[in-house]
C-alpha cells in the first residue's frame, strides 16, 4: 500500500449558471480555477440548454436551492474568493447577495445580462437587483453594454470607461473592471479603476467570434488568483494575459463560432518539453551535417515554438548560438525556453500569417547561399533590413512589420525570409519550416549545396 500525497490547492467558488456547451458558465469557470491553480467549487443557480449557437432555455434551480448549496460549500471549505455569474432573476440576485455580502473572502462579480450569442440572460428587475451585490465585490467586471445598464455611462473609449469604473467604485465595489471587448477597434484596452489608482491593459483585438465563455473565463481567472493571495491590480492583469491566450487559440467546437481555450495556457507549458527536444534534434541535423557554410558571423540558432506560444521567452532555442570551428559546428551551450529574442520575435511574426510554421532558423545569406537556394528551387521572399541608425528595439519593431507586410496570409509561406543587411548587420536568410524535420532537411540540404567558406 502507497502513502498519498495530498496537493493542498486554495479553494475558490463559482456561483453561476450551468452550461450544457461547456463553453461557459459553471463549466467555463471550474476549467479555468483548475488552470490558474485553485480547486473549484460551485454552486449552480441555473440550468441552461445551450450551445455555441445560442440559448434555447433557462431553468431557474430554486433560491432556497442555491442557498443549500452555498452552505454547503461554505461550511466545509476554507473558500478563499468567490465569484458569480448569470444569475437572471432579482430574488437570485438578491438570495447570492445575502449569501456573500458579509462572506470572510473576495467576490468577483461578473453581471452577467447578455450572452455572447445575443441572448438575454437577465430579466429587467434584476438589473435593479445588482446595485447591492456590486457594493459587495472585490472586483465587479462588466464589459461595456453592462456597464451602461449599471451606471447609465456608455463606455466608448477610455475616457468614458474610467467614469464608468468610478461610478461602480462609487456604488461600493472595491474595483471595477470595465471590459472593452465589445468596443470597436483594432486593439482591446480594458480599464481598472479602484478608489486608490487606474491601470488600462491594452492588447490587440484577435479577429475571432468565438469568444463565448470570455466573461466567465476572465472572472474566474481572477478569483483563481485572489484566492492564491494575489493582489487585486496583479490578479486583473493576470485575468486579462490568461483570457488573450484563450481567445487566440479558442476550441474548434460546434457548429457555431466556438469556445475559448480555457486550458491553452497549460496546453503551452506542456508543450514546451516537445519543443525544446525538437530543436535539438534540429541542431545534430545541423552537427552532423557539418554546415559551416550556413553558420554567420554572429553564430546559428534554431527556434522552436509550441501550437500557443506567443512571446519569444516562452520559445525554445540554442542558448549562445551554434559556432563555426575548425572541425565543424558546435553549439555553444544547450537549448532551453527563452534563449532567443530576435530569431524567436521573427518566428513568432511568421506565426501572425501561417499559424503551422513553428521552427525557424538563421544563417549566412550571400551570392553563394542565393545561389543554392535557387538550385533547390525554394520559394524566398526579401524583406527591407533595419536602418542602420535604429536602436535595438526599433529594428525589432521595423522587422517585424517587414515581415508581416512581405508574407501574404493566402499564399504558401516562403522556404526562407532574406534581407542584404545594413551598416552594422549582417546579411541573413531565416529559414521556416512547420516541423523541426522539414527544418532539419532543408538546413542540411542547403548546406550540402553551399560551398564551405
Amino acid at each position: 500500500m502507497r502513502t498519498p500525497v495530498p496537493d493542498a490547492r486554495p479553494v475558490a467558488l463559482t456561483v453561476a449558471g450551468s452550461d450544457s456547451g461547456g463553453g461557459a458558465g459553471i463549466q467555463a469557470d471550474l476549467k479555468t480555477m483548475e488552470a490558474r491553480g485553485a480547486f473549484g467549487t460551485s454552486v449552480i443557480t441555473s440550468v441552461t440548454a445551450q450551445n455555441t449557437r445560442g440559448v434555447s432555455s433557462i431553468h431557474p434551480v430554486p433560491t432556497e436551492e442555491v442557498r443549500a448549496q452555498y452552505d454547503a460549500v461554505a461550511g466545509d471549505f476554507d473558500v478563499r474568493a468567490a465569484k458569480t455569474g448569470m444569475l437572471g432573476t432579482a430574488e437570485m440576485v438578491e438570495t447570492v447577495t445575502d449569501c456573500v455580502e458579509d462572506a470572510p473572502f473576495p467576490v468577483v462579480v461578473d453581471p452577467v445580462m447578455v450572452a455572447t450569442s445575443g441572448d438575454r440572460l437577465l430579466d429587467r428587475d434584476a438589473e435593479r437587483a445588482y446595485e447591492d451585490l456590486v457594493a459587495a465585490s472585490a472586483v465587479v467586471t462588466p464589459n461595456t453594454d453592462e456597464a451602461a445598464v449599471l451606471t447609465g455611462t456608455e463606455p466608448t473609449d477610455e475616457s468614458t470607461a474610467r467614469e464608468a469604473g468610478a461610478e461602480l467604485v462609487e456604488m461600493g465595489a472595491a474595483a471595477a473592471l470595465v471590459k472593452g471587448g465589445h468596443a470597436p477597434g483594432e486593439e482591446v484596452a480594458d480599464v481598472l479603476v479602484t478608489a486608490e489608482t487606474e491601470a488600462v491593459f491594452v492588447h490587440p483585438r484577435v479577429d475571432t467570434e468565438a469568444t463565448h465563455g470570455s466573461g466567465c473565463t476572465l472572472s474566474s481567472a481572477i478569483a483563481a488568483h485572489l484566492a492564491r493571495g494575489t493582489d487585486t491590480v496583479a490578479a486583473v492583469e493576470a485575468g486579462v494575459s490568461f483570457l488573450q491566450r484563450a481567445v487566440r487559440y479558442p476550441l474548434d467546437v460546434g457548429e457555431g463560432p466556438g469556445a475559448v481555450h480555457h486550458l491553452a495556457e497549460i496546453r503551452d507549458r506542456a508543450a514546451r518539453t516537445d519543443a525544446v527536444e525538437s530543436v535539438e534534434s534540429v541542431v545534430d541535423a545541423v552537427v552532423a551535417a557539418d554546415a559551416r557554410g550556413l553558420v554567420p558571423e554572429v553564430g546559428l540558432n534554431v527556434v522552436g515554438a509550441t501550437p500557443y506560444a506567443e512571446r519569444p521567452d516562452e520559445l525554445a532555442a540554442v542558448e549562445g548560438r551554434i559556432a563555426r570551428t575548425r572541425s565543424g559546428v558546435r553549439p555553444n551551450r544547450g537549448v532551453r525556453v527563452g534563449a532567443s529574442s530576435r530569431l524567436a520575435e521573427f518566428l513568432l511574426a511568421v506565426r501572425e500569417v501561417d499559424s503551422t510554421v513553428r521552427f525557424a532558423a538563421n544563417c549566412r545569406f550571400d551570392g553563394d547561399v542565393e545561389a543554392a537556394m535557387d538550385s533547390l528551387g525554394w520559394s524566398v521572399v526579401r524583406v527591407e533590413p533595419a536602418r542602420d541608425d535604429e536602436a535595438d528595439s526599433e529594428a525589432e519593431t521595423a522587422a517585424r512589420e517587414a515581415v508581416l507586410n512581405a508574407l501574404e496570409p493566402d499564399e504558401e509561406t516562403p522556404a526562407a525570409v532574406v534581407d542584404g543587411g545594413a551598416v552594422g548587420r549582417e546579411p541573413s536568410a531565416r529559414v521556416v519550416a512547420a516541423d523541426a524535420g522539414t527544418l532539419a532537411d532543408r538546413l542540411t540540404g542547403l548546406a550540402a549545396a553551399v560551398e564551405t567558406p
